[in-house]
C-alpha cells in the first residue's frame, strides 16, 4: 500500500526508511511479549539440564548440514518469486505504480493464507509431505505467473504461486525446530536458516543475469529459478525424516512427573 501510493514521491530510498520502522515492534515485544514456557521453565530448574551445545552440533552435522542446503533452497524459492517480481511487472509488463501495489498486496494475502493453511495441514498429513506437496503444487502456476499477459491473469499467477510457495514455507518453523537436537533450538534453527539465506543472497544478480542475456525476459528468469529449486526442494524432503510428532519437554513438568 506504501508502495502505491508513496513511490512515486519518495523513491526507493524512501521506501527503505520507511521499511526500517517495524524495528519499533522490538520494544513492544521486549516489554509484553512472554518468555517460551520451555525456556521459562529450564531458567526455573524445574527441568532437566539440557544437553551441551556443541557436542550436540558435532553428533548431528548432517542433519544440520542438510538444514542448510535445505534453507539456501526454500531461500531461493521465496527470494526468486518476490524480489524481482514489481520489477518485472514495472520494467517488462508495464505496469504502473498503483497496479504493481495492488498485485503485491494480493500475493502477499495468499502468502499469509497459504502458510496458515500448509502450517495447520501439517499437523494432520506430516510436515514432510506438505512441504513436497506445496513445492510441487507451484511448479504447474509458474507459467501464468512469469509468461501471461494482462495484470488480472499474471496477479491471479501471482496469487496462486505465492500461496503454493509460502505455503511450504509456513511449515519450515515447525519443521526445523523438530529437526534439530535437544539443546540446540535457541541457536540452531535460526543459525541454519541464516546461512542457507547467505547461500541464496546471489538469487536477484542471477536472475537480473539471466534476464540480461535473455533480452530482458525476467519472466524467464524468475520461472529458470523457481522452478528448478522447487523440484530441488522436493527432492531434499523426500530423503529427509518426519517430524512430526517431535515430543518438546513440558514447562509445566517436574523431574517426577517426566519420570513417571
Amino acid at each position: 500500500m506504501v508502495f502505491g501510493l508513496l513511490i512515486n514521491t519518495v523513491g526507493w530510498r524512501g521506501m527503505f526508511a520507511i521499511g526500517v520502522a517495524p524495528i519499533l515492534l522490538a520494544a513492544y515485544i521486549f516489554f509484553r511479549v512472554d518468555e517460551s514456557p520451555v525456556w521459562a521453565g529450564r531458567r526455573g530448574g524445574t527441568q532437566e539440564r539440557k544437553p551441551a551445545f556443541w557436542p550436540a552440533v558435532a553428533a548431528n552435522w548432517p542433519v544440520l548440514l542438510f538444514a542448510v542446503f535445505l534453507m539456501a533452497g526454500f531461500n531461493f524459492f521465496s527470494h526468486g518469486t518476490q524480489d524481482l517480481y514489481p520489477t518485472f511487472l514495472t520494467v517488462q509488463q508495464h505496469f504502473p505504480a498503483g497496479t504493481v501495489s495492488i498485485i503485491a498486496i494480493c500475493y502477499n494475502i495468499a502468502a499469509i493464507i497459504g502458510g496458515v493453511l500448509a502450517g495447520t495441514l501439517s499437523e494432520r498429513f506430516g510436515r514432510k509431505r506438505m512441504i513436497i506437496v506445496f513445492a510441487l503444487l507451484a511448479l504447474p502456476c509458474i507459467p501464468l505467473w512469469a509468461f501471461a499477459s494482462g495484470s488480472l491473469a499474471l496477479g491471479i499467477g501471482a496469487f496462486l504461486v505465492q500461496f503454493f510457495v509460502q505455503g511450504a514455507w509456513g511449515v519450515i518453523p515447525a519443521y526445523l525446530n523438530e529437526l534439530v537436537p535437544e539443546g540446540t533450538r535457541a541457536v540452531l534453527p535460526g543459525f541454519v536458516y541464516q546461512v542457507g539465506n547467505v547461500i541464496a543472497s546471489g538469487n536477484a544478480t542471477i536472475q537480473a543475469l539471466i534476464a540480461e542475456r535473455t533480452g530482458g525476459n525476467y519472466g524467464l528468469a524468475m520461472a529458470i529459478v523457481a522452478g528448478t529449486v522447487g523440484v530441488l526442494i522436493a527432492v531434499l524432503m523426500a530423503f529427509s525424516k518426519e517430524t512430526r510428532g517431535t515430543r518438546f519437554t513440558a514447562a509445566s513438568e517436574t523431574p517426577a512427573a517426566s519420570a513417571s
